[in-house]
C-alpha cells in the first residue's frame, strides 16, 4: 500500500484544528456555553465526520477504493478515541471551552 503520511497527519488532527473549534462555535451559536463532556465529544465527532464527503471525492477505482478503506479505519480509530475521552487535545479544548464561556 502506498505512504498515505499526508492524510494520517489529516486524520490525527482533525479532532484538534477543525472539528473542536467547529464545536466550540456551534455551542456558542446555540447559547450552549456550558455542555458536557459527552455533548462536546459527540459534536466533535459529529464534525469529523463530515471528512467523509472529502473522501468520497478520491478516483472510483481499485486504489482509490482501498485508500477510502484505509482512511475510514484510521477515520474510525480517531472518532472513538474522541468519544472514549482519549484525546488529550479534545479534553483539553473543552476545558478551555467551558473554562472561557
Amino acid at each position: 500500500m502506498p505512504d498515505f503520511f499526508e492524510i494520517d497527519r489529516l486524520i490525527e488532527d482533525l479532532a484538534k484544528i477543525y472539528a473542536t473549534a467547529c464545536a466550540s462555535t456551534w455551542f456558542k451559536l446555540s447559547s450552549n456555553l456550558k455542555p458536557s463532556k459527552e455533548e462536546f465529544r459527540d459534536k466533535t465527532v459529529e464534525f469529523m465526520n463530515h471528512f467523509h464527503y472529502s473522501l468520497s471525492k478520491f478516483p472510483e477505482n481499485e486504489d482509490g477504493d482501498n485508500f477510502r478503506e484505509y482512511a475510514n479505519r484510521m477515520l474510525q480509530a480517531e472518532t472513538k478515541k474522541v468519544v472514549e475521552g482519549n484525546n488529550k487535545e479534545v479534553e483539553k479544548r473543552y476545558k478551555y471551552f467551558v473554562g472561557w464561556s
